[in-house]
Order: C-alpha cells, then sequence, then structure tokens
C-alpha cells in the first residue's frame, strides 16, 4: 500500500531520495502553509525540522513511498526517537500533469523541546540541490540558518548567565 510522503529537507534531493527508497515516485510540490523551517541538534549534527508559525509557508515535494520505503526513512530519519511523524492534508500540484490534488500524507518533524543548532555545509548543500532541482526559494534555507543560530546562541547567553547565579 502506498503513502504519500511530505519532504522539506534533504530528501527533496532526489539523488538522495532514490538512494534511500528506489521505488518511491515524485508526485509534485507544494507550499506547505502555516509552517517554517528551523535546524535543530540531534546526536549527529544539525537538521532540518518544521515548526507550526501562523503565515509562515515552507516548500515541499510529495512522494508515493511503499511499506518498504517507509521504514526505510524511519530508520534514517531517527524515528521514533529523533522525529515523530505528523500527518498533514495538502493540496499539490502534480509534476508529469500540473494538475492540483489533494492528499493526507505524513512527514517528520523533530520534537518542540529540541535545541536549535547550525547545519553542517554538507547537510545545507544537499538541501540546496533540491531546492534548485524545484526552484525553490533558497532564501529560505539561508534564513532558517540564521534564525536558528540567533536562537541557539539566545539560548546559550540564558544558560551562561544562568549559571553565574
Amino acid at each position: 500500500m502506498k503513502r504519500y510522503y511530505i519532504a522539506y529537507g534533504s530528501n527533496i534531493n532526489i539523488h538522495r531520495m532514490r538512494d534511500r527508497c528506489p521505488t518511491a515516485e515524485l508526485l509534485g510540490t507544494a507550499m506547505l502553509k502555516g509552517w517554517e523551517l528551523m535546524f535543530k541538534r540531534s546526536m549527529t549534527g544539525a537538521y532540518l525540522t518544521l515548526e507550526e508559525k501562523p503565515g509562515g509557508s515552507v516548500p515541499v515535494v510529495i512522494w508515493s513511498v511503499s511499506a518498504e520505503d517507509e521504514q526505510k526513512l524511519d530508520r534514517c530519519e531517527g524515528y521514533p526517537v529523533c522525529y515523530y511523524k505528523r500527518k498533514i492534508r495538502l493540496e499539490y500540484e502534480g509534476i508529469s500533469t500540473g494538475k492540483m490534488r489533494t492528499v493526507r500524507g505524513f512527514t517528520y518533524i523533530m520534537p518542540e523541546g529540541r535545541e536549535y543548532g547550525i547545519p553542517s555545509d554538507r547537510y545545507m548543500d544537499i538541501c540546496l540541490t533540491g531546492y534548485r532541482t524545484f526552484e525553490f526559494d533558497k532564501r529560505l534555507l539561508y534564513e532558517a540558518r540564521r534564525e536558528s543560530t540567533r536562537r541557539m546562541i539566545r539560548s546559550m547567553r540564558w544558560s551562561v548567565y544562568d549559571f553565574k547565579r
């Protein structure tokens, strides 16, 4: 049985997704309304996640994945420890037809309490390649990195201040 996977980070990179899930089918693209991108830390680095934000918008790619593909994605994304799954309903534009279609898909989101972080250059490049492929506005990635860095530094200042008390 196929499911709809909503990708917003490194899995919008077609080459990366083909390595992870060779049977996944690229269906289309969409703008996910009410969300923003942020980088948060895990045990192996800082990676993209979604945070709810009124008025926000994140470009996404919709994939059709098999149960086996989803299991591979679960392992790659560190589900359920690093990310949890969330079902989202959205309208996307088909790659081959250009027609609009509404689906209910799943995406991976880091727990809200995770610390913000700075992504590696390699991870940024993987994401930027996907953004270029689909002609998404790459300024969104750079803004997410800037804002995540700002929030990380702000939390560090509070930690230092609290420690001195």
